[in-house]
């Protein structure tokens, strides 16, 4: 019997990672850039984190990718006769593709602040009166991206759990059953 323990481990770990780091940013880095004392060193604490973070956090991204892809290859048969598991597996996909949009979106921005250089802002994800109104603007959007993404990759992690329920014999079962017997 062949398991997908690799699979599921990248899959896993991989989402772990990229929810925990993205969380752990929002609250941590981009907060902890606010007790700075210079306003005008607060935004490159932010960007020096999170680009330290990020080829963690693409690493991060790539496993899950590999794993979802391979548990999606091993599971191919189910997401055709298990009533449920197609739709779920889909919801979980788009969910994954919005996150990536967020995470990757939230890194152009980031580099636009870096560009700016050292501006006087609030913490990492918010402006002050002084700060310029490009990089005010990046930081409005970023204030909203830092919750975006846990917020995304958290919902992909409650997927993987109904997924994981539908793998439940009893599920299976009952499954297959509506696919073959619509109504029931």
């Amino acid at each position: 019997m062949a398991t997908n323990t690799v699979a599921r481990t990248l899959h896993d770990v991989g989402l772990a990672t990229w929810f925990g780091g993205s969380l752990m940013g929002a609250v941590g880095v981009n907060g902890a850039a606010g007790a700075v004392d210079d306003p005008g060193q607060r935004a490159r604490v932010a960007n020096s984190g999170w680009s330290r973070w990020a080829p963690v956090q693409l690493g991060a991204i790539a496993a899950h990718g590999a794993g979802a892809l391979a548990l999606t290859r091993a599971n191919r048969g189910r997401l055709a006769s298990q009533a449920g598991v197609a739709k779920t597996s889909v919801a979980k996909g788009v969910l994954t593709v919005a996150a990536l949009a967020a995470t990757g979106y939230s890194a152009l921005l980031g580099q636009r602040m870096d560009r700016a250089g050292d501006v006087p802002v609030s913490s990492g994800a918010v402006p002050n009166e002084e700060t310029p109104n490009d990089v005010a603007g990046a930081q409005k959007q970023l204030r909203l991206l830092q919750w975006t993404v846990p917020a995304l990759t958290g919902a992909v992690v409650v997927l993987n759990d109904v997924m994981g329920e539908q793998q439940r014999p009893t599920a299976v079962a009952k499954g297959f059953v509506r696919r073959v017997v619509p109504g029931l």
